[in-house]
């Protein structure tokens, strides 16, 4: 699957707030390299109160490392999905350990 990076601190605004992808991790595991994001969203701009929350987005396993750029001129990856539950816990369990996070996603 081709992973497009993104930009990294650019404050995206929606209804109740923003979010910001602040970096870009890759964690050994098993022998492979997991590509895992971390991010943070604040509910600042809602009508029902303020808050926030760390999270990971997990895109997979690397296959490529930016071996390519798109017409954004962002480089893209080659990622296969973790689609094991049991993986995914072990690897949300490792993503915890590293970052202070809430939730760990993962794409499929």
């Amino acid at each position: 699957m081709k992973y497009s990076h993104p930009r990294l601190n650019e404050p995206v605004t929606a209804i109740g707030g923003h979010y910001v992808l602040v970096k870009e991790e890759r964690l050994p595991f098993r022998g492979r390299e997991v590509l895992y994001l971390v991010g943070y969203a604040a509910f600042d701009t809602s009508c029902c109160g303020i808050g926030g929350c760390g999270y990971a987005l997990v895109p997979g396993f690397v296959v490529e490392w930016k071996g390519r750029t798109n017409e954004d001129g962002r480089p893209v990856s080659r990622v296969e999905p973790i689609e094991d539950e049991a993986t995914r816990r072990e690897v949300a369990r490792l993503i915890r350990q590293r970052e202070p996070l809430h939730q760990v996603s993962f794409d499929v």
